[in-house]
């Protein structure tokens, strides 16, 4: 009985009409999303309604498989759809291919708003989910979490915080990992610092989402930093972090030096970016943001990617300032990496990507810090030495002098791409 269940209820659909009212266009895609997931089809049934006047009024539909079932209930008067994935795991583990199938069918129904759960079935007396994410179509990296401690649907996005085994209380955003209390440092230190220690003395910045706190709580221990923007538009990850994420963010959240804009970032910038004088531009832009497309098909941050977002964040930088952003894993998204690298490129006179292996996110990850002038690795390690003594940065668990050059020698698979 132990096994994996998920269900999505998709509104406001934009996918073709006949994916809601004609039974063979919908097991036409339902039948190869289900095969192409790597789930087996024992038997199946599409059931058409019709309306009181004979119109086409919606679907059911159950496909019987090998590992358990899917369920279909389409909507269309509400352009409105349910889905409903259970997959048996007590002889293999088949949470891959169940999410894998449940994005996919998300995917093709395209709804503007979609509500997700996950529940773990039959887990046993510890009472841990394997709690996987998606890295691709074809692979995913989890660890068991508890039952949650945080679990709400903001107006924005899904919230979770569970504990965990191996890297205590972790965050979770609409199914993706974001950080725990025992890895983020990984993340948090190699997004901040070798920009920032670069910078011989950086006084304003900005981070474009980091609700966490975790890279603000980085940033602020430089001394010179006298103001620093927290652009995060979901108040909640910032109230359920200051409950609960108190390790990762150290009260950085409730710092004097600290304000909160609770904005869409892509609109905050658009909007300062025209009107910035010299005395209100950043010395330091950090893009702390959700990946362009979420584990269960999101895109909140998508807009912060894009090549004129980048361009309005150039033009509220100072003169030797710099812009840093995660470019995701150069392994398995080397498209995603390869375009940002290439839209950096297409702004900024100075791009120089380097790479961090995050355990949360089971992978080795991409980041690159992009400027007109500033070049981080004009800094050698007797120079940043001296600067992590003057500012007092001792208190580091992964970045150093001698880190900071070598996060930048790169593979050569990751050289090329984007080059």
């Amino acid at each position: 009985m132990q096994g994996l269940h998920l269900t999505a209820d998709c509104y406001d659909c934009s996918c073709s009409p006949g994916l809601l009212l004609d039974p063979i266009q919908l097991r036409e895609f339902v039948m190869e999303q289900t095969l192409r997931s790597g789930l087996t089809v024992v038997g199946e049934k599409f059931h058409p309604f019709q309306a009181a006047d004979g119109s086409a009024a919606g679907i059911t539909c159950a496909l019987l498989l090998a590992e358990s079932h899917l369920a279909i209930h389409t909507w269309p008067e509400r352009q409105a759809v349910t889905l409903d994935v259970y997959v048996c795991n007590f002889t293999e583990d088949n949470s891959a291919k169940a999410s894998g199938l449940l994005n996919a069918l998300v995917a093709g129904f395209a709804p503007a708003r979609r509500q997700t759960h996950r529940l773990q079935r039959g887990s046993g007396a510890d009472n841990q989910t394997l709690a996987l994410e998606q890295l691709t179509p074809h692979t995913a990296y989890g660890t068991q979490l508890a039952p949650p401690l945080v679990q709400l649907q903001s107006p924005f996005q899904r919230i979770e915080i569970a504990e965990s085994a191996e890297f205590g209380k972790v965050m979770r955003l609409d199914g993706a990992y974001m950080t725990s209390e025992r890895d983020e440092f990984f993340y948090h230190e190699c997004l901040v610092h070798p920009a920032a220690l670069s910078h011989p003395h950086p006084r304003r910045a900005l981070i474009v989402g980091g609700g966490d706190g975790g890279s603000s709580e980085e940033l602020l221990k430089h001394p010179s930093i006298e103001q620093l923007t927290l652009c995060e538009i979901d108040p909640a990850v910032i109230q359920a972090a200051r409950q609960h994420l108190q390790s990762v963010h150290r009260g950085a959240l409730d710092d004097a030096r600290l304000r909160h804009v609770a904005q869409d970032g892509f609109a905050y910038v658009q909007e300062a970016a025209p009107a910035a004088a010299a005395n209100l531009r950043y010395d330091l832009i950090l893009l702390d943001l959700t990946d362009p497309q979420g584990a269960d098909g999101g895109a909140l941050a998508a807009d912060c990617y894009t090549l004129g977002f980048l361009h309005a964040c150039r033009a509220l930088l100072n003169p030797g300032g710099a812009l840093v952003m995660h470019l995701g894993s150069p392994f398995h998204h080397p498209q995603r990496f390869a375009l940002l690298r290439q839209r950096l490129g297409s702004v900024f006179s100075k791009v120089h990507p380097y790479t961090v292996h995050v355990p949360l996110y089971g992978a080795l990850w991409g980041m690159a810090i992009a400027s007109d002038s500033l070049d981080p690795l004009q800094l050698d390690s007797r120079a940043a030495a001296s600067r992590l003594r003057e500012r007092a940065l001792g208190e580091l668990q992964y970045y150093n002098e001698n880190v900071h050059s070598a996060l930048f020698a790169l593979p050569n698979f990751v050289q090329n791409l984007g080059a």
